[in-house]
C-alpha cells in the first residue's frame, strides 16, 4: 500500500466549504487563486507520496546515527529528500515575501505540512520545526536578526530547533537553569544542557539555529525570569554565511519508542554564544508563539497519521480473505470474504474516516482563523479570528491527537495479528503518532489550558462568540429539511458543551480540582461539538452541489459520513458532559498511598 494523498477533499475544503476565493482581496489570499492552489495540491501530492512515503520505512528501521564527534546522520535518503524539499520552495510556501517566502495563506501551506506528515512524519518535523524557530523570530526579532536569519530559514538552508526542555524539568519551564551572562557586547554565554530537541542536529542543512530559553544572571524566579536567545550552530560571518563553529554541541540521541528518523537530541550549551531575542525576561512569550504553531502543527500530526494508517487499513480490509458475511458469501467463488464485509471492521474504519475528515476541516478552519487575524482589514474581524485561534488550539492539539491514536490503534486492530508485526506499516503509524499526544504540552496540559485560561479570557468572549456563530448557522439552516439531521446534531452538541461550559463557570472558580477534573472530558466534548459544526457546514455544500447536477459520488460519500458522525460517534457528547460534571470529590478523595 503506497500513501495516496487526499487532494480532493483538501481541495473541496479550500475552495467549496472554505471558500478561501472571497478573501482575495487580502494579503497573501491575492495570489492563492484556487487554479494556483490547486496546482499547488497536485504537486504536493506528487511529492509526498513519490519522495518522503518511501523513506518513510527506511527512516524507522534505520533510525539516526550519532558520533562522538557530535555529529549526527540522517537516515538514508533523507539528506537527498531534504535538498528537493529545498529545490522545489516548499519551506517558502507561507513565509513572508520580504525574506524570501512565497506569503501564500497558512491554511494552504497546512494542507501540503498534512501530506508531508503523512507521508514521512519524522522527516517532516524538520522543516516543520524550522517554521516555528522562524515565526519566533519574526515576531520578537530586531531587523538585524530578521535579515541575518530569516531568509536561510524560510529557504531551509539552515534548520531551526527550540530548546526549552530540561533533564529536571518539562511542563514547568519555571524551574529551568540554563544561564545567561551577558558579555558587554550585546552577546551572551550560555550555558546548560537541554533534552528532547527535535532536529538538535543533522547533517541536512549548513546551520542549525537553535532558540533558547534561559534565565540572565540575577532574573526574578520563576517564568517571569526567563529570556528568549538565538544561539546559532555556526555564528554567521560579516557576510551572513556559517562561520566560527559555537560551543554547543549534541551529546547523544534519544532511544524512542517511534520517530526514528527525527533526530531527538541532548544538546550541551558549554558557554554558546547566543543574542537576546525582544525584550529580558519576555522570553516566553516569545516562545509561545513558536509553541503555539507547534501545537497546531502536532493536532495536524495526529490526523495526517490517522490518514496514512487508515489508508492502509482500508486497503488491507478489501483485500485480506477471512470468514464469510452473515448474510451471506459476498465473494462466493473465493474461499472466503474480504474482511471489509463485517460490521465490526467497518465500524473501526468510519469511526476513523468520520474524525479524520471532520477534524481536516475544523484543523484548515482554525488555519484560516490564523489567517484572518493576521491579514483582515476590520479589527473585529481581526479580533475575533484570534479569539478563536487561541480558544481552539489546545482543542485542536488535544482532541485531534487523542482521535489519532485511537484511528492508528483501530487500523492495527483492523489488520489483526499482521498488524502487530512490522511486515504491515500500521504498527510505525501508531508508534509516530504516539509522541503527539505527549509533546508540546502533553494533552492533559491542553485541556487545562483550555478550561483555566482559554475560557475565562476576556470574559468568555471567545467561546460566547463561538455559541453565536452555531445558533446563527442553526437559525440560517434549521428549515432545510436535508440538512436536519445536521442542523439538529449540532444544536444538540452546542446545548451540551454550554452546560459543561457553564458548569465549570460555577464550579471551577470555587474549586480548582473540579476543573481540573472535567477538563479532558470537556475538551472532548468541544472537539466534538467542533466537528459537528464542520461536518453541517460540508453537508450544506455537499448537498448544493448535488442539487446543482454534479454527478460525482464523492459528495454522496460525504454526506454518508456525516451522518455516520451524527448515529455513531456525536453521541458520545453525552458521556463527556455527564463525567464532567460529576466533579472532583471522588476522583481526588482516595489517599495518594491507595495508589
Amino acid at each position: 500500500m503506497t500513501y495516496q494523498p487526499p487532494v480532493k477533499d483538501h481541495t473541496f475544503l479550500l475552495r467549496d466549504v472554505l471558500e478561501i476565493e472571497k478573501y482575495a482581496n487580502l494579503p497573501g489570499f491575492a495570489d492563492a487563486s484556487m487554479d494556483v492552489v490547486e496546482q499547488i495540491l497536485a504537486e504536493a501530492g506528487k511529492f509526498t507520496s513519490e519522495v518522503l512515503a518511501p523513506l518513510n520505512p527506511v527512516g524507522d528501521k534505520e533510525g539516526c546515527h550519532w558520533s562522538p564527534d557530535h555529529t549526527v546522520k540522517t537516515p538514508k535518503g533523507f539528506k537527498e529528500a531534504y535538498a528537493k524539499l529545498v529545490e522545489g520552495g516548499w519551506p517558502a510556501l507561507g513565509s513572508d515575501p520580504n525574506y524570501g517566502g512565497q506569503g501564500l495563506p497558512h491554511v494552504v501551506n497546512l494542507a501540503f505540512s498534512e501530506m508531508s506528515s503523512s507521508a514521512n512524519m519524522a522527516f517532516s518535523m524538520y522543516p516543520g520545526l524550522t517554521h516555528g524557530a522562524y515565526s519566533a523570530i519574526l515576531n520578537g526579532g530586531s531587523d538585524a536578526q530578521k535579515s541575518l536569519y530569516l531568509p536561510n530559514l524560510v529557504s531551509g538552508n539552515w534548520g531551526g530547533t527550540m530548546n526549552l526542555t530540561e533533564p529536571h524539568c518539562g511542563t514547568d519551564l519555571g524551574l529551568l537553569r540554563t544561564k545567561a551572562v551577558p558579555q558587554g557586547d550585546g552577546s551572551y554565554k550560555i550555558s546548560g544542557t537541554k533534552i528532547w530537541i527535535s532536529g538538535g542536529e543533522h547533517d541536512m542543512v549548513e546551520n542549525i539555529v537553535h532558540l533558547v530559553l534561559a534565565r540572565i544572571e540575577g532574573a526574578p524566579e520563576g517564568v517571569r525570569g526567563i529570556s528568549l536567545f538565538i544561539v546559532p550552530k555556526f555564528i554567521p560571518d560579516a557576510d551572513g554565511k556559517p562561520g566560527t563553529r559555537n560551543s554547543v554541541f549534541c551529546d547523544g540521541l534519544e532511544e524512542k519508542m517511534g520517530i526514528h528518523g527525527n533526530a531527538t537530541c541532548v544538546i550541551r550549551h558549554e558557554e554558546s554564544v547566543g543574542w537576546l531575542v525582544g525584550e529580558e525576561n519576555r522570553g516566553l512569550s516569545l516562545m509561545f508563539v513558536m509553541m503555539n504553531e507547534a501545537r497546531l502543527g502536532v493536532g495536524l500530526q495526529g490526523v495526517a497519521q490517522a490518514e496514512a494508517a487508515y489508508q492502509a487499513a482500508a486497503t488491507f480490509a478489501k483485500e485480506r480473505l477471512q470468514g464469510r458475511s452473515l448474510t451471506g458469501p459476498k465473494n462466493p467463488d473465493g474461499p472466503a470474504d474480504p474482511i471489509i464485509v463485517h460490521p465490526d471492521v467497518r465500524r473501526m474504519l468510519l469511526d476513523s474516516r468520520c474524525v479524520i475528515e471532520g477534524g481536516r476541516a475544523f484543523m484548515f478552519w482554525t488555519a484560516l482563523q490564523g489567517d484572518l487575524s493576521h491579514a483582515h482589514p476590520d479589527e473585529a474581524i481581526r479580533q475575533k479570528a484570534a479569539d478563536y485561534m487561541a480558544l481552539m488550539t489546545p482543542v485542536v492539539k488535544g482532541f485531534l491527537t487523542d482521535k489519532g491514536l485511537k484511528a492508528c490503534s483501530d487500523a492495527v486492530q483492523v489488520h489483526g495479528g499482521s498488524g502487530f508485526t512490522e511486515h504491515f506499516p500500521v504498527s510505525q503509524y501508531m508508534r509516530d503518532v504516539r509522541i503527539a499526544l505527549i509533546y508540546e504540552g502533553t494533552n492533559g496540559v491542553q485541556a487545562l489550558d483550555l478550561v483555566g485560561r482559554k475560557l475565562a479570557a476576556n470574559g468568555g468572549r471567545a467561546v460566547m462568540t463561538f455559541f453565536a456563530e452555531v445558533d446563527a448557522f442553526v437559525a440560517t439552516n434549521g428549515g432545510d429539511e436535508q440538512l436536519k439531521p445536521f442542523v439538529e446534531g449540532l444544536a444538540g452538541a452546542k446545548a451540551k458543551l454550554q452546560d459543561g461550559t457553564f458548569w465549570l463557570m460555577q464550579n471551577g472558580l470555587s474549586n480548582p480540582d473540579n476543573a481540573g477534573a472535567a477538563s479532558t472530558d470537556y475538551m472532548h466534548l468541544f472537539g466534538l461539538t467542533a466537528l459537528s459544526y464542520m461536518w453541517a457546514m460540508m453537508a450544506k455544500v455537499a448537498l448544493a452541489k448535488i442539487a446543482a447536477g454534479a454527478a460525482d459520488p464523492f459528495y454522496e460519500t460525504k454526506l454518508a459520513l456525516g451522518r455516520y458522525y451524527l448515529q455513531r460517534i456525536l453521541p458520545d457528547a453525552q458521556s463527556h458532559l455527564a463525567k464532567l460534571t460529576s466533579g472532583s470529590e471522588l476522583m481526588m478523595g482516595l489517599p495518594a498511598e491507595a495508589f
